[in-house]
């Protein structure tokens, strides 16, 4: 079983997402790698954003292979280079998470794999059995 809390002990989450996520009971889990803005023809569009949806397109198309959904998503951590356009990509994962709020964590870094790559996502879920 999966349970989502924000304590009142600490601050309120500044975006939409929880403190934590407790799993009890036999479940599944689905650890991936980190999720490239990159296609299947191993195209990587320019652009931040294009690349932020391929990512987490991605991690849908690695969900689906194992039969599991976005609500099964239980911890994202988002790696980010160069400037992004906050409210932009606030809206691209608020859309994709379509209203399931997992853990968060986002990291701005210097650098990824290659020098086109300007997002890569972690990702975990689990399923309840």
């Amino acid at each position: 079983m999966k349970t989502s809390r924000n304590p009142k002990t600490i601050h309120q989450p500044v975006a939409p997402y929880v403190h934590q996520l407790e799993v009890t009971g036999p479940n599944r889990w689905l650890t991936l790698s980190g999720q490239l803005g990159m296609s299947v023809n191993n195209e990587i569009p320019e652009d931040p954003i294009e690349q932020l949806k391929l990512a987490l397109h991605n991690i849908k198309l690695n969900l689906d292979e194992v039969e599991m959904e976005i609500s099964d998503l239980t911890k994202l951590v988002f790696y980010l280079v160069g400037e992004f356009d906050t409210d932009k990509r606030r809206q691209v994962v608020h859309d994709f998470l379509d209203g399931h709020l997992p853990c968060t964590t986002l990291i701005y870094v210097v650098a990824l794999a290659a020098p086109q790559f300007k997002v890569e996502i972690d990702a975990w879920a689990c399923k309840e059995l």
